[in-house]
């Protein structure tokens, strides 16, 4: 698959805003994920190295620790992944922290594989307290992650980066986010998501405040929600219902691990209930 002109995503993006359809976009682990996403005709697909972990039985946040070249396992799935998916665009997700990587040269690589655009994962923005504070004093914080989706806008990609915070907001949007992704932590739910999380009011008024600072950057910048306790369609509709301006939901876990679970359980469970005649 090539990889779609941003230009051409662009306007179809802006016109299903104008039509007050949704954006959704959503992570595919494997190449089955991503062909059963575009058939129930997902807006976007995004694969990046938690969707390995994820859909191997791992929690999503194994992709931030030191388990693998995650850039380079981006580069292993789009062989799965691309030749599957026909006509919906995917992106990369980029390690932008990464020391060992010539960023340029990598991002233009990914755009020849077909990737349409990039995505800032993993990504420093998960870490906060002492750990966060080492990142950003030690020469890999957030800052890179900027740095590079500065970099894949030069390069014509597609950019939607994750954002924690107004400040982050700004920033991504400075550096020329098509998209921003107000990332609302580990998603929760299953037998691997996380427990802890935000309440869905708290997330509409960090969503606020994150699209308040990016449109304050640029008026027509793309606004999607992320993670946390926005797991499941009703959640993200919650949410799209009282967040003015938001455009959309993007869903990893909620979009191939929950699903999973829940079929593949089902089906089992409705197996074992075949019973037998004795003798």
């Amino acid at each position: 698959m090539a990889a779609i002109p941003r230009k051409t995503i662009l306007e179809k993006f802006r016109k299903m805003i104008a039509d007050g359809v949704p954006i959704v976009g959503g992570g595919a682990g494997t190449g089955l994920s991503a062909k059963a996403e575009e058939a129930g005709g997902i807006d976007l697909i995004i694969i990046y190295n938690s969707g390995r972990y994820r859909m191997a039985g791992r929690g999503s946040a194994a992709g931030l620790l030191a388990y693998g070249n995650a850039n380079e396992i981006v580069k292993e799935m789009a062989y799965e992944v691309l030749p599957v998916v026909k006509n919906t665009p995917v992106l990369a997700g980029v390690n932008g922290t990464d020391p060992f990587v010539i960023m340029p040269l990598l991002l233009s690589e990914l755009k020849t594989m077909g990737f349409s655009g990039v995505q800032n994962f993993p990504t420093v923005g998960l870490f906060d307290g002492t750990m966060r504070q080492s990142f950003e004093e030690t020469g890999m914080g957030f800052g890179l992650e900027v740095d590079m989706i500065a970099e894949a806008h030069k390069l014509d990609l597609l950019t939607t980066p994750y954002v924690f915070n107004p400040d982050e907001a700004r920033a991504m949007t400075t550096a020329g986010a098509d998209i921003v992704v107000a990332h609302m932590g580990v998603t929760t739910g299953g037998s691997i998501g996380a427990t802890s999380a935000k309440t869905l009011d708290a997330c509409v008024n960090e969503i606020d405040a994150i699209a308040d600072a990016a449109r304050s950057v640029r008026k027509d910048v793309i606004l999607l929600c992320h993670g946390g306790p926005i797991s499941m369609p009703d959640d993200a509709r919650y949410i799209l219902e009282r967040c003015e301006g938001l455009h959309g939901f993007y869903g990893a876990s909620s979009m191939e691990r929950l699903p999973a679970e829940a079929a593949i359980a089902r089906q089992t469970a409705d197996f074992k209930t075949i019973t037998k005649r004795k003798g």
